[in-house]
């Protein structure tokens, strides 16, 4: 098992795809800081592209925890993973006194009659309280993914009859568009003949803005935070 900062994968990428990924290893890979995680240090720091990356190497897994309680149970998932592991940690988000529902790779954290939102790791936790603040016929349902790819971890039936019948679907990841969480969500619903209505997708713009800040800071120049997403399903 190795400990990294996200975005040194970057650095020995063909030493992961050579050493490990072509001869299947159980080599675990753990990332702190994933997303703007390391806001302040500068674009040399962001691992905006880091899942994307890694996911197109072979028999590669990834682990996105959502919350702080979800890091034991995603550790012994990886250990007994027999290929090789991507773990991105971030900071759990959730609201104040929340109670953090069991792990599972796909979790529905909010309920309602409003849009699927779908959000990979920590980031669903910032969307929680606003949600929740909402009328129930214009709630979201927020669903939070932990596992990465698709193929791997397949999505409950809920969430497909919800996306089926939702009049919008929604995507937020801190992570570049190419390569992302939504590209392979749209393509496996393409591949299950599964139609959307409208499709909006937030993403991590850039590594590169005029000026840097915290993480907060840089997800909101990403519209990420939590008044660009309501803004973006028109909740306001």
């Amino acid at each position: 098992m190795y400990s990294i900062a996200p975005f040194c994968y970057a650095r020995p990428f063909e030493q992961i795809r050579n050493d490990i990924t072509f001869h299947g290893l159980p080599v675990k890979l753990i990332g702190n800081g994933g997303g703007y995680g390391y806001g302040v240090m500068g674009p040399t720091h962001h691992a905006i592209e880091d899942y994307g990356v890694l996911l197109t190497l072979p028999g590669m897994s990834v682990y996105a925890p959502v919350f702080d309680e979800d890091v034991d149970e995603i550790i012994a998932r990886a250990a007994k993973n027999k290929g090789p592991t991507y773990v991105r940690v971030g900071r759990g988000e959730p609201p104040e006194d929340y109670a953090v529902p069991p792990y599972a790779a796909w979790r529905q954290l909010t309920h309602g009659g409003g849009p699927v939102v779908i959000s990979v790791g920590p980031l669903a936790g910032t969307y929680i309280g606003a949600f929740e603040s909402l009328e129930f016929d214009r709630r979201p349902n927020l669903w939070a993914v932990a596992e990465l790819p698709i193929a791997k971890n397949q999505m409950p039936k809920s969430l497909v009859d919800q996306i089926k019948a939702a009049s919008c679907v929604c995507v937020a990841e801190e992570h570049v568009r190419t390569g992302s969480f939504a590209s392979d969500l749209l393509l496996h619903l393409a591949e299950q003949r599964i139609a959307l209505r409208q499709f909006r997708h937030l993403y991590a713009r850039s590594h590169l803005f005029d000026r840097y800040g915290s993480q907060p800071f840089l997800r909101q120049k990403s519209a990420l935070d939590v008044h660009s997403m309501l803004e973006t399903l028109e909740l306001l």
